[in-house]
């Protein structure tokens, strides 16, 4: 009788459980009708604003609007890949609210040519192009080299960034001009998912390369583990 009241128990802490995702999922999608509603409303001022050239005019209402869907969840306007506009609404890899970025993402319209719509952060088409400003100087990327470890074990990319002006930088913005190579060149999703250990190399490391041919071995290193990882469903 123990061991069927353990097993009960486990099923009635199993049920809840999914019942309180269920609940979490369900919540998650009225929320993102709410915030698609607001967003047609806003969609005149938004375009207004783009068009004037200051789309600061709209954070204010933008940010009230992402509030609606997630509090903890942040937005930008890009650049369009397909379309000229890209809306971005980014967990920042928080597992915990990407359940929020899936349902509005789900819940989004289609994408048109002046519309597109992101859960994270894309990368940059040529990150060599990039030019980042720090404290009033700036860096081209097209300087960054990049040495990675693959770890088969890990399934993740251990990195050392490489930019020659890294030895006249303060540690915060030497920082920052290690990461922000990286997710202009992976993406935000990417970058989260395959990105082990990161070091800061004053020193160019041995079989350091460019952004973009880092970004094809990390691509190509995540198809060979995300098809790996797929269940056989041959018979």
């Amino acid at each position: 009788m123990g061991l069927l009241r353990r097993l009960f128990g486990l099923e009635r802490r199993a049920a809840k459980a999914t019942s309180r995702e269920g609940d979490e999922s369900a919540e998650a999608a009225r929320r993102a009708e709410l915030f698609w509603r607001r967003w047609e409303e806003l969609l005149p001022q938004v375009g207004s604003a783009l068009g004037d050239g200051v789309p600061q005019r709209v954070d204010h209402q933008l940010a009230e609007a992402v509030g609606l869907l997630h509090p903890r969840l942040n937005f930008s306007i890009e650049r369009g890949r397909e379309a000229i506009y890209a809306l971005v609404i980014t967990a920042q890899a928080d597992p915990a609210l990407r359940v929020y970025t899936d349902a509005w993402k789900a819940a989004a319209p289609a994408a048109d040519s002046l519309w597109e719509y992101h859960d994270a952060v894309p990368p940059v088409p040529d990150p060599r192009e990039v030019t980042v400003n720090l404290r009033g100087k700036r860096y081209q990327l097209d300087e960054v080299r990049v040495a990675a470890q693959f770890d088969n074990t890990r399934n993740l990319i251990d990195v050392a960034v490489h930019h020659p002006d890294f030895s006249e930088l303060a540690e915060e913005e030497r920082e920052a001009l290690t990461f922000l190579p990286l997710h202009a060149a992976l993406g935000e999703r990417l970058a989260a998912d395959r990105l082990g250990r990161v070091e800061t190399a004053e020193l160019l490391p041995a079989n350091a390369v460019d952004l973009v041919s880092f970004r094809e071995r990390v691509r190509a290193f995540d198809t060979e583990k995300t098809d790996s990882a797929e269940p056989d469903t041959e018979q």
